[in-house]
């Protein structure tokens, strides 16, 4: 397709005359040369010598007519209806952000903003194209971000949305394309150069319909699973008006591209099994054909590097690694360009982590040649699923060593929930970031010229380059390692986990979407016991959320624990069983409560037919403590389904057990699945049959 607005004629002596209308991101502020860098300006340089674009952006400008600096009171507003454009782009709102305009004149905001798109269409002559944008992003290093201009952005975005509807002018969304990339903006509100130049192709694409052509979105490909008993959608980019036709399992399904580029086909659920094609065409002749697809169970591992813990280094790995291929258990594994090692990367690298391509990977069968570089706990858990349901299952890796929970959590979720919203500020000194990642990020990046260069431990940065490719893709759920670089502040991750299950359960449009996560295992660092504890209570707090016990599987010097195949089979139990309903036994033994009757302590636990030992000997590591809070440790014994402490205290308040980084506690229930680290207060009310 050419560089010729869609729907648009114009004799061949003429030039199409575009409009840039807006504030100081129109203008070009900040940049050593608006007149050549500027988003006008290479927005020109796009289109050609057909086209004459003109910058009438104004520094400081209001979209309200009484806002601080009213953008119709410019001159340059004259000069634009002057130019009689055949084109308009708008992009105003940013600097109605100001506390002394949006809490004012917010309701003036739709019809001054009608009046102004109102003014072009009234021009002599053919009425212009106009397109208005969403606002380009306000980041959080922004001086007024939470005292207002976060909550005012959006509640204008929405307006400018109703606005295209309203007035049925074309709306360009100058944020998605920038919002993951905070490294172009140095004062948080002005794009660089490269940030001007995303936005003069966004504007360009929406003008001459170029999209570059038919594209599937990058999670389609050969020898992918597909989720089984839902609609199948398939989604990507073309050229706006075509004709987009399908094909799948029989299906024909067909849509015309929007004016964004965007197209989207749904076909109706396949049965179990395959292979599959699937194959795409556009009106211009493209065509896209993925074979050997399947449909079956789709689970995400994800996580730090217990979950990135290769299948080949794990304890059974001489036993376990396939001999064959397995063609219904599929691989997809998103692998970092670098590790986080002790290095300094190179610039190359560095570049292209900025630009979110730090993730690479292709659905694989699971075959000798490829499994050993799997995750362990991924390779047992999904042969597991692939035994008992048989069904092709397909496990996706998303895992990155040393990664704290707040690079795996979107960047919105972030910026609105009070407890996290700091984290993203100046995160390379912020104590909310453990510092060994803050360390390590500095390392890694200490080669990089950019003051805002990114790194995969950055808040917001491995859900950008590696969850946002999925999202929207039906799976059945997450399995989730992580933990260990937040194990220095529990208390901040009670907020954090919470908040990465809603993100993602929001981004893969599925509010129940099962999320299962492993209990830090044993280790001797301080902090570990506790924080086992806050997962524990987690996981009775989140709903639809499960844990799986690991502690017995530990290794008191190495932070990765080899016994991998254990982990990946128990994740297996607890989705068997709560997710496609198999009877058998998930979870070790749950503490419900304790009552002390005298001197008899009795405590009750859920998930316990026939309380034991695992190893025949004696029950280790309880503890009691009285009202002086001076916990000591106890004899206890298995009584069925209780544990029983016989102790001269009178009115004991609290008891734990398993409370040692490196836990040496045997206490595991008749499937001979391990009970949790626990620390209770005495329940008054618990009954006791």
């Amino acid at each position: 397709m050419g560089n010729t607005i869609i729907g648009f004629s114009q004799p061949s002596d003429q030039k199409i005359r575009v409009a840039s209308i807006g504030d100081s991101v129109t203008k070009g502020y900040g940049l050593k040369n608006p007149e050549s860098q500027s988003y006008p300006a290479q927005l020109q340089t796009l289109l050609g010598s057909s086209y004459q674009v003109e910058n009438f952006g104004v520094s400081g400008t209001t979209l309200l007519s009484k806002g601080h600096r009213p953008y119709v009171l410019t001159d340059e507003y004259q000069r634009a209806l002057a130019f009689k454009p055949q084109i308009v782009i708008i992009h105003l709102g940013l600097n109605d952000t100001d506390p002394r305009n949006w809490p004012n004149y917010r309701d003036d905001f739709i019809p001054d903003y009608l009046k102004l798109i109102h003014s072009f269409q009234s021009l002599d002559g053919k009425s212009p194209k106009i397109f208005i944008c969403r606002m380009t992003p306000i980041f959080n290093a922004h001086p007024r971000f939470k005292s207002g201009t976060r909550d005012w952005f959006w509640q204008i975005q929405e307006k400018i949305e109703q606005i295209a509807k309203t007035a049925q002018v074309g709306l360009i969304d100058l944020h998605t394309p920038l919002y993951s990339r905070p490294d172009l903006f140095k004062d948080a509100i002005h794009p660089d150069q490269t940030g001007a130049g995303i936005i003069a192709k966004t504007v360009f694409q929406h003008i001459t319909g170029n999209f570059g052509g038919l594209q599937l979105a990058p999670v389609f490909m050969n020898h992918m699973v597909l989720q089984q008993k839902s609609k199948i959608h398939v989604w990507g980019k073309a050229n706006s008006g075509s004709e987009i036709v399908g094909e799948f399992n029989h299906q024909i399904e067909k849509c015309i591209v929007g004016e964004s580029g965007d197209w989207s086909l749904t076909f109706n659920p396949a049965p179990a099994g395959g292979p599959y094609t699937l194959k795409v065409n556009s009106g211009n002749q493209q065509s896209v054909l993925l074979n050997d697809i399947l449909v079956g169970e789709i689970w995400i591992c994800a996580g730090q590097s217990n979950m990135e813990f290769q299948l080949k280094d794990a304890a059974t790995a001489s036993s376990d690694l396939p001999k064959v291929a397995n063609p219904n258990l599929r691989f997809y594994q998103l692998k970092g360009i670098v590790r986080p090692d002790d290095t300094k990367w190179d610039s190359l690298s560095l570049e292209r982590i900025n630009k979110l391509d730090f993730f690479e990977g292709n659905w694989e069968k699971c075959n000798p040649e490829n499994s050993g570089n799997f995750s362990a706990i991924g390779y047992y858990f999904g042969k597991m699923l692939n035994e008992n349901l048989n069904v092709p299952v397909g496990i996706i890796q998303v895992s990155v060593g040393g990664a704290p929970i707040e690079a795996f959590i979107d960047r919105k979720t972030l910026e609105f929930d009070p407890n996290l919203v700091d984290v993203l500020t100046n995160w390379k000194q912020n104590d909310f970031i453990m510092d060994w990642c803050r360390d390590r990020a500095k390392l890694n990046i200490s080669l990089s010229k950019n003051e805002l260069q990114r790194h995969p431990f950055e808040p917001a940065y491995i859900y950008e380059s590696g969850i946002q490719v999925l999202a929207g893709m039906p799976v059945s759920g997450v399995i989730w390692y992580q933990g260990e670089s937040n194990a220095h502040n529990a208390e901040h991750y009670k907020n954090a986990f919470p908040a990465l299950v809603n993100s993602w359960r929001s981004s893969f449009n599925n509010p129940e979407m099962p999320f299962y996560f492993a209990q830090l295992s044993s280790l001797n660092r301080p902090s570990w016991p506790y924080f086992r504890n806050i997962q524990r209570q987690l996981s009775l707090s989140v709903p639809n959320t499960a844990m799986v016990v690991t502690s017995d599987l530990g290794d008191s010097l190495n932070v990765h624990p080899k016994r991998k195949r254990e982990v990946g089979e128990r994740f297996a139990k607890l989705a068997l069983a709560k997710v496609y309903g198999q009877k058998l036994e998930y979870s070790g033994p749950e503490v419900l409560g304790f009552k002390q009757i005298g001197e008899v302590i009795r405590i009750q636990f859920n998930h316990a037919s026939q309380l034991k030992t695992s190893d025949g000997m004696p029950l280790r590591e309880f503890e009691i403590a009285g009202r002086d809070g001076i916990f000591e440790l106890v004899n206890a014994s298995v009584n069925g389904k209780e544990i029983i402490i016989q102790t001269q205290i009178k009115n004991v308040q609290k008891i734990r057990y398993g409370w040692n980084p490196f836990s040496r506690g045997n206490l595991v229930n008749e499937a001979g699945l391990p009970a949790s680290t626990f620390e209770m207060e005495i329940d008054k009310n618990i009954l006791i049959k």
